[in-house]
């Protein structure tokens, strides 16, 4: 598996410039939670008690005290469109567990906030929005 950082390669920079924690969450080839449990564990170098489950990811992004203290936080997801495709549904929760996170850092004064960044390889790739319900 290999990750091709030139279309992220800016905002990895810029965040590397800007003193920020800086992951790589590579969905290359997953096709089912218990593989994209398994990922986001090991790229976000999540403790051991974070189980397999929707609940105990939302909570340890929430959480996040065994990165390295930094200004801020970027996590960028690569090679998305494969799972997305496969586990819509899934995709979907990641999405709102990750969208969760940002607005829990983004509401914490003074924290070093999170960003999430959906990248693909290639240069026409962009990333859809999930659509959120208007508050």
């Amino acid at each position: 598996m290999s990750l091709d950082p030139q279309p992220i390669a800016p905002a990895l920079a810029a965040a590397d410039a800007a003193g920020w924690t800086t992951v790589r969450l590579d969905l290359d080839g997953v096709r089912g939670k218990a593989e994209l449990m398994r990922r986001c564990g090991v790229a976000l170098r999540l403790p051991e008690w974070v189980g397999g489950n929707w609940d105990a990811l939302a909570d340890a992004m929430r959480d996040l005290s065994w990165l390295p203290e930094a200004a801020g936080r970027l996590v960028a997801v690569t090679s998305w469109r494969g799972y997305a495709a496969a586990r819509p549904g899934e995709w979907e929760t990641l999405v709102e567990v990750l969208e969760e996170a940002v607005d829990f850092w983004r509401e914490q004064e003074g924290g070093p906030g999170l960003t999430v960044l959906l990248a693909e390889a290639g240069p026409a790739a962009e990333a859809p929005r999930p659509e959120r319900g208007q508050g």
